[in-house]
């Protein structure tokens, strides 16, 4: 199960509103060992598509070298689907390398750029296999949001 923050939630549904109708791409640092997600790394899609993204393979090394020095891993890797449903496409499931992370996706083709319906949807992606999995919204105190609604 992924539990995130409300805040982090929000930023990564703000990014694929904001990219769209490109997809919108990053990453979520969490320390090293621990699955937490906690630092917020929007990062440019390189193809610049609304149909495909990719790191900028600089900004990819200077992420994982600074993610090394904080001792920190990607603890959520995130992109939105603009067209499609947020379910890993093939190219997704073949650019899967972490096998520790989980892999958030965000639908924004019902909506554009307005303000929802999003999907939110997490997933694991190891050897090719693709489980998604609970999500979890939690308020910053660790509180749960039971009702979805943003509070505790």
């Amino acid at each position: 199960m992924l539990t995130i923050t409300q805040e982090l939630h929000d930023k990564i549904v703000a990014h694929a509103r904001k990219d769209h109708p490109d997809e919108a791409c990053g990453v979520i640092a969490g320390p090293a060992g621990k699955g937490r997600p906690e630092r917020f790394i929007p990062m440019l899609n390189a193809a610049r598509s609304p149909t495909f993204y990719e790191f900028e393979s600089a900004d990819l090394l200077r992420l994982y070298r600074e993610m090394d020095e904080r001792d920190e891993e990607p603890a959520v890797i995130y992109h939105s689907h603009t067209a499609t449903e947020a379910y890993p496409s093939r190219t997704d499931i073949s650019y899967a390398n972490e096998p520790g992370a989980h892999y958030v996706l965000v639908s924004t083709a019902e909506c554009g750029n307005d303000e929802g319906p999003f999907s939110f949807r997490s997933f694991r992606i190891v050897d090719g296999e693709v489980t998604e999995e609970d999500v979890e919204i939690v308020a910053e105190d660790g509180g749960r949001d039971t009702d979805g609604d943003g509070t505790t």
